[in-house]
């Protein structure tokens, strides 16, 4: 099992990246649990989201203690980085936050989303930026899952739907050679 918690601003794809991981596990035949939250804000406002996929039946939808947490921005991941499990996993858009934890019991990833997001062809993608890098990392789902995602999320739209391609393939490369 594991638990992921993604965290951002509203606009940031936050939600949209859970709802694509909880795709993904049903997609496999695994059981998932997808919780969102955010503030009444159309845009801007605080956005999270808990996603939990397992190979057996889930107890809980809560994450209390994450293994990982994706943080979107600085202040997701100062406010959640503390509620990270021993031994997880922290990925932190490096483009919009400083990536010291003040943690040596967890593994932190600078991925640059902005700017990978930017080369892939459109800011928006960088939420597919940390999905790739979130993939390439946990192997929590396929890349098969996630690309067939993007097909159906972008169904008539060619050019979104390779946008995303790049970008999701540029956030696992940003994966190479990082130690955590």
């Amino acid at each position: 099992m594991i638990r992921i918690l993604l965290a951002g601003q509203g606009g940031q794809g936050v939600l949209s990246v859970g709802k694509m991981l909880a795709e993904g596990g049903l997609r496999e035949g695994k059981e998932v649990s997808y919780l969102p939250a955010y503030g009444p804000e159309m845009r801007g406002g605080t956005a999270n989201c808990s996603v939990v996929i397992s190979e057996e039946e889930i107890a809980s939808p809560l994450c209390n203690e994450p293994d990982v947490l994706v943080a979107m921005n600085g202040p997701s991941f100062h406010k959640f980085t503390p509620r990270v499990r021993p031994g997880g996993i922290v990925l932190v858009n490096g483009s919009l936050s400083d990536c010291y934890a003040g943690r040596e019991d967890v593994a932190v990833y600078d991925i640059p989303a902005n700017d990978l997001a930017l080369e892939a062809g459109d800011m928006r993608s960088a939420n597919n930026v940390i999905l790739g890098a979130l993939c390439a990392l946990t192997h929590v789902v396929t890349d098969k899952s996630v690309l067939n995602c993007f097909n159906e999320k972008f169904v008539g739209r060619p050019a979104l739907i390779e946008i995303n391609r790049r970008a999701f393939a540029l956030g696992k490369r940003a994966i190479d050679g990082q130690d955590g």
